[in-house]
């Protein structure tokens, strides 16, 4: 026997090929290994959870369930008692402190003289002032008394023309009966006609002028009047400004002064104290801007004090925002409570919408880390928790208002998530 390189093998003269195996051992565990990781592949792709994970300690956690429940929106703020009503004292006219009557803190009456001002070039001007008006007074009614003069005369010969004119007619009605009888001669009748014509003719003249001045001399006399009244309530306004050095209680209450020293000086419009009503007392609160198109006049709100609850509303709104913060005045509904002083700080709850029903969840740690855009959510298993996009509507400091993400009876993780780092999904030990 003979092995040939064509692969063929001799016996007894005659050549037979040999066929190689297909499927050899190697061949297929190398298919078997290729289909294993492709498999592997495909399952890894489709069904393994590559997201990143992080185990921590159930026990460690604060865990709530997601329930529909009657949900009242309010929030918690800060108030400070001050009295129901203050009257501020400003100084209207500057000067020296002449003399303090009352002190700061003490109880006073309406219209008690505080303290006085003493001010020499203020009381110069309101010399010369009175003086200039006095003047103007004076003129005036210099004016006045020549209007009535010219009236009188004119009345005087209204007078003596219709004495004249009345004395012209007389005659002449005699002789003209006497000259009917031809008693009287033509000529002295002539001269008595023309005189009586001359006579009424200058009454009618004289009565005509006297007409027209009265009604001038009418309208001349109320303008005077009326100039006459504005000069002497502008003398007593002058004169009035010395009282303004004197400084009194608009109202009875409490007076509250700055330091106030003989000798001191004070300007014009400067503030030197208060009185403040202390029949009853207001809180004024701040609170955030965030709230300022919810917050009206008539919201309510509570505060304990002393063992019970005291109700207040909001009566006046303050718009404008400083320092991230509006006011509000809230007054007490009935009598405030025996013991509160001014000054003193409460905690109310202030309640900005009527109760509903509501999805919540309780508010937690969470919300600061995520800003309630999400929240770990516990399977069903217990087992893991994996986040879970939510949207939040209203809130109040004890929970949250669920719009969209979660379900009723949902388990969910509301402590805090700082140490969670980037992590999808918590493995519950």
């Amino acid at each position: 026997m003979s092995e040939e390189s064509g692969g063929r093998i001799s016996s007894s003269g005659m050549d037979r090929k040999i066929e190689k195996k297909k499927w050899s051992p190697k061949r297929i565990a190398f298919v078997v290994g290729g289909v294993a990781i492709i498999a592997l592949f495909v399952y890894s792709f489709i069904f393994m959870d590559d997201r990143s994970t992080l185990n921590v300690d159930r026990d460690k956690l604060t865990v709530s369930i997601v329930q529909e429940r009657l949900f009242q929106d309010f929030i918690r703020v800060t108030g400070t008692v001050q009295p129901i009503q203050t009257i501020y004292l400003d100084a209207i006219e500057g000067g020296v402190v002449e003399e303090i009557y009352r002190e700061s803190g003490a109880l006073v009456e309406k219209e008690d003289t505080i303290l006085t001002l003493s001010n020499s070039d203020l009381r110069l001007r309101v010399l010369q002032q009175s003086s200039a008006i006095y003047d103007q007074i004076n003129q005036t009614r210099n004016s006045r008394l020549n209007i009535e003069q010219n009236t009188l005369s004119l009345k005087e010969r209204l007078a003596n023309a219709e004495n004249k004119l009345e004395i012209a007619k007389s005659k002449y009605d005699r002789q003209k009966k006497l000259m009917a009888k031809d008693l009287v001669a033509e000529q002295e009748f002539l001269e008595t006609k023309e005189n009586y014509g001359y006579q009424k003719k200058r009454y009618n003249l004289i009565y005509k002028s006297f007409k027209q001045d009265s009604l001038q001399s009418s309208q001349q006399l109320q303008q005077i009047d009326h100039s006459l009244d504005r000069m002497w309530r502008s003398l007593q306004a002058v004169q009035n400004i010395l009282e303004r050095l004197i400084v009194t209680a608009p109202i009875s209450g409490q007076l509250s002064t700055i330091e106030l020293n003989p000798g001191q000086s004070i300007s014009s419009g400067e503030r030197i104290g208060q009185i403040d009503i202390l029949d009853n007392y207001k809180v004024r609160v701040g609170i955030d801007e965030f709230y300022l198109s919810r917050i009206t006049t008539g919201l309510r709100g509570t505060f304990e004090f002393n063992g019970d609850t005291h109700e207040l509303k909001i009566t006046k709104v303050y718009p404008v925002v400083e320092n991230g913060q509006f006011k509000v005045d809230m007054e007490f509904i009935g009598e405030a409570p025996e013991g509160l002083t001014r000054g003193q700080t409460v905690r109310i709850r202030l309640e900005v919408s009527d109760s509903d029903e509501a999805l919540l969840v309780e508010r937690g740690g969470f919300y600061q880390n995520t800003g309630g855009n999400w929240i770990y959510l516990i399977t069903e298993n217990g087992e893991r928790a994996e986040k879970q996009e939510i949207q939040i509507g209203r809130q109040n400091p004890k929970y949250l208002e669920i719009l969209s993400g979660l379900e009723p009876g949902d388990k969910v993780i509301i402590s805090g998530y700082g140490t969670f780092g980037d992590n999808e999904v918590l493995n519950l030990e």
